[in-house]
């Protein structure tokens, strides 16, 4: 039985208004338009002290980014978690009703987006980037709340004060990592670039650093959070969600380092 010792998760229900048969509006959902409208209005705020960007140029951008994110971020779940489901049934790409999706997956289809917006309009890809970077933390905190909400990615087995009994968890108490998640990967992640974009940068400097912030809170949290239970832990005693991560580190170290060079 639950020990009182510890809390209990929420009785949220994950489906806010039920319209017809399969379709409903869930908080989920809700996080990822929060996420978007986040991006939206703090995008247009750039717009006004950022000589480079107009409006018109930005809403363009955030649709490239909005299919890049939906695409990759399912595609990324299915290839990188449910591989051996999608050899299987190579139609279990198209089961959106059961969930899923990847971070690492969605950030390739931003990139590709972005890549692809930047040849279209004969920009740099870094100052795409540049530009993009501070606009992802915040959806990222949205979407894990909504992870939250629906009880899903809990962390391991916990006995810290806030630890917490999940309905899905078994009779355990947890680490509510989605919300370190939140913190981390969303609020500190913003804050810490909102402060590093007001002086002037080196071009490939916001994304090297949001790469570097992500990827280092991201690997931190994966020591709390829950792995997947079809993949357990991999080589090393690390997850999928820290050698994923990995690359994102150096990849944002060398984009620093390169920008700082060129300044």
């Amino acid at each position: 039985m639950p020990s009182n010792d510890y809390w209990q998760f929420p009785a949220i229900d994950p489906v806010i208004v039920n319209i017809i048969g399969p379709f409903d509006i869930r908080w989920y959902g809700l996080a990822y338009l929060a996420g978007f409208a986040f991006a939206y209005f703090w995008g247009m705020r750039q717009t006004k002290h950022d000589p480079n960007w107009n409006k018109d140029q930005f809403s363009d951008l955030l649709f490239w980014c909005f299919i890049g994110v939906i695409v990759g971020g399912r595609v990324g779940y299915t290839l990188f978690y449910q591989f051996e489901r999608f050899a299987d049934n190579p139609l279990y790409l198209f089961y959106i009703h059961e969930g899923g999706m990847s971070f690492h997956g969605g950030l390739l289809g931003v990139i590709a987006a972005m890549y692809l917006y930047a040849l279209k309009k004969g920009r740099s890809f870094l100052q795409v980037g540049d530009f993009v970077a501070p606009l992802v933390p915040m959806g990222l905190f949205f979407g894990r709340i909504g992870n939250f909400i629906n009880g899903e990615l809990w962390g391991r087995a916990a006995e810290v004060p806030w630890a917490m009994y999940f309905p899905s968890g078994g009779p355990v108490p947890r680490h509510p990592s989605q919300l370190y998640e939140a913190l981390l990967e969303g609020l500190l992640l913003f804050a810490l670039l909102y402060w590093y974009q007001k002086k002037p940068r080196g071009v490939g400097a916001v994304s090297g650093l949001f790469l570097l912030g992500y990827g280092v809170a991201r690997f931190i949290v994966e020591f709390f959070r829950e792995p997947d239970a079809h993949l357990g832990l991999l080589s090393l005693g690390m997850s999928m969600g820290q050698w994923l991560t990995l690359p994102m580190i150096v990849l944002g170290i060398f984009l620093m380092v390169r920008a700082k060079s060129r300044v």
